[in-house]
């Protein structure tokens, strides 16, 4: 079998990954980091914005204690992977008070954004692919 590309060779595309997943579903929660290292290494634009219990992965302590499944690597451990590579990640101001935290001392130093809610409606509108976990 010859050489096949699994994947269009366009410019740079945008993709939102939407995070709705949290600690309550740890099985969730490593893959839309994973990911989004991979397509942010075959150079698409790659944000992941975390919104309602999703917003809890991005708080001190969280993802550091918090494995998809059992041996497996720590989330923190995905969440800084896809900083690597270039994914930027923004939460939902209007989920935090909700679960009660602090975006100014609650937060990963990963976070790149916290936004409203009128910047997703923004980048749901202007990416090229819109995924949600």
């Amino acid at each position: 079998m010859g050489d096949t590309n699994y994947y269009l060779d366009n410019d740079e595309q945008s993709v939102l990954i939407i995070m709705t997943s949290g600690p309550s579903t740890p099985a969730r929660c490593a893959t839309p980091f994973f990911l989004g290292s991979i397509l942010a290494a075959m150079d698409a634009e790659v944000r992941i914005f975390f919104t309602m219990e999703g917003v809890r992965l991005m708080c001190r302590g969280v993802p550091e204690n918090l494995v998809a499944m059992e041996g497996g690597k720590k989330i923190i451990e995905f969440v800084r992977d896809a900083k690597s590579a270039g994914v930027k990640l923004n939460v939902c101001m209007p989920a935090l008070p909700g679960y009660e935290i602090d975006p100014q001392h609650d937060l990963i130093d990963e976070v790149d954004e916290v936004v409203g809610g009128g910047v997703l409606a923004d980048l749901i509108l202007s990416a090229d692919k819109v995924i949600s976990f």
